[in-house]
């Protein structure tokens, strides 16, 4: 099938902007795009996109997409005290509340102009159903790209974690489990709608051991790695109290540091760290609105793109980032950094290369995702920027970027129409939201909160 898309301003993220072009879709790959008038193309649908911006789908580089059904919960806490809050409520969920909250959360990344996502699940209660695979199964109704991450703790508190034990995994079941999900799951293929990560939790709930064997599995079957990082002070003082090193000399020593890495968080660098992560290759998700929620500061970001650290953005699980549209990630990215380095800190277009570019990156995908290229596959956004309030800003990647999220026109995966006018078209989007509300209910009432 093939499908031109006309009369757009094109923004490539890679190359200059076409504020009237075209572009040229067959089968799941970008054939071609230019400026003018589309070239014939017979059979092809045509599609007018008059007043409308079309830009690479985005990118989600970060998201535990089971807690959209624990949303709203300790709302003043900060990330230690939040997490002691919700770990057991967290336990108490089973498959069905991992399908419904993945349904929902990935519905509505989607309308936010999400076309590859993220997930880093680490918490796998015992006896509840195949958590993971109720993840991938929520993916494929919904039609994005994935990349969930076999997320593990093998740290409670009685191994000076935080935590408690009844929420963690013995480490020969963690590595036995994560080896399957690669195995079952994990597709490396170029136009592949399925890859899968190894994802040891965070310094804070980890052994070193596990840390070490994870990074050992991972790169035999050639998958990428993943962990939080560096999110709060207090994971910095916990690192040095209990390891003796600051968080990503802790990493270093362990291996997990190289381009084959990406750190959630990445907020209480110094100089020198950023420098280790930009000589390494590794790379960073960026979480502005998780991180403001949480109080947990500011990321460098600005420096570290002036360093060299390719960065990405992510919404965070819903939890700690209610309601969050990764569209809005930009807008917060760039305010972010602005508030703290000045008016020059961050532009749009390169908010808008975090969450696109940077992000396919982070997940080894640049040659094939974040860019309008020629060969690339078809993953594409197509904003309205004509309506009647959008319409008075005159620069379309500054509507975008610097205003609430835009309307979809469409949403393009592989070719295949996600979005259109603005309402999903793979699946019933009112039924994926009762899913997610149903998902809470049966948590909190499993966790005996109501």
């Amino acid at each position: 099938m093939s499908l031109v898309i006309e009369n757009v301003h094109l923004a490539p993220v890679a190359g200059p902007e076409i504020p009237s072009g075209w572009l040229l879709v067959e089968g799941d790959r970008i054939a071609a795009l230019g400026e003018g008038p589309a070239p014939g193309a017979p059979g092809a649908e045509r599609l007018d996109g008059s007043g409308c911006l079309a830009t690479p789908g985005l990118v989600n580089t970060h998201h535990h997409l089971y807690q959209w059904a624990s949303q709203g919960l300790a709302q003043d806490a900060t990330l230690f005290e939040w997490l002691v809050a919700l770990y057991r409520v967290w336990a108490a969920m089973d498959a069905e509340i991992v399908r419904g909250a993945a349904g929902a959360g990935l519905g509505w990344l989607a309308l936010s102009g999400c076309t590859t996502s993220s997930d880093h699940h680490y918490l796998f209660p015992k006896g509840r159903g195949d958590l993971f695979a109720a993840g991938v199964e929520a993916a494929r109704e919904v039609g994005l790209r994935f990349h969930p991450a076999r997320g593990s703790m093998d740290r409670g508190e009685s191994r000076g974690g935080l935590p408690p034990d009844e929420v963690v995994e013995d480490l020969e079941d963690i590595l036995a489990a994560t080896a399957e999900a690669v195995d079952a799951y994990h597709d490396p293929s170029p136009s592949s709608m399925l890859r899968v990560a190894v994802a040891p939790c965070s310094p804070f709930s980890v052994s070193g051991e596990l840390m070490s064997e994870s990074a050992a599995l991972a790169r035999d079957k050639g998958v990428r790695l993943h962990t939080h990082l560096a999110e709060t002070a207090d994971e910095e003082e916990h690192c040095l109290a209990q390891l003796g090193l600051r968080p990503v000399d802790y990493l270093e020593k362990l291996g997990w540091l190289g381009p084959d890495v990406w750190l959630a968080h990445a907020v209480h660098l110094s100089d020198a760290d950023i420098a280790r992560l930009a000589l390494t290759g590794t790379g960073a998700a960026h979480c502005p609105s998780s991180n403001g929620r949480l109080g947990a500061g500011i990321a460098r970001v600005s420096e570290m793109l002036r360093r060299g650290v390719n960065v990405g953005l992510g919404v965070d699980g819903a939890a700690s980032s209610e309601l969050t549209p990764l569209a809005g990630e930009m807008r917060q990215a760039l305010l972010f950094q602005r508030a703290r380095y000045g008016p020059a800190a961050l532009t749009a277009r390169q908010a808008l290369e975090l969450a696109t570019l940077g992000g396919a990156r982070n997940l080894g995908r640049g040659d094939e995702l974040g860019t309008l290229e020629a060969g690339k596959l078809a993953d594409i956004a197509l904003w309205r920027v004509d309506g009647p309030y959008a319409a008075a800003v005159a620069d379309p990647v500054c509507a975008l970027v610097f205003g609430p999220a835009l309307p979809l026109a469409r949403l393009l995966v592989g070719g295949r129409t996600v979005v259109a006018d603005g309402e999903l078209r793979t699946t019933p989007q009112d039924a994926l939201g009762r899913a997610g509300a149903e998902a809470r209910r049966r948590l909190l009432r499993l966790a005996g909160e109501v």
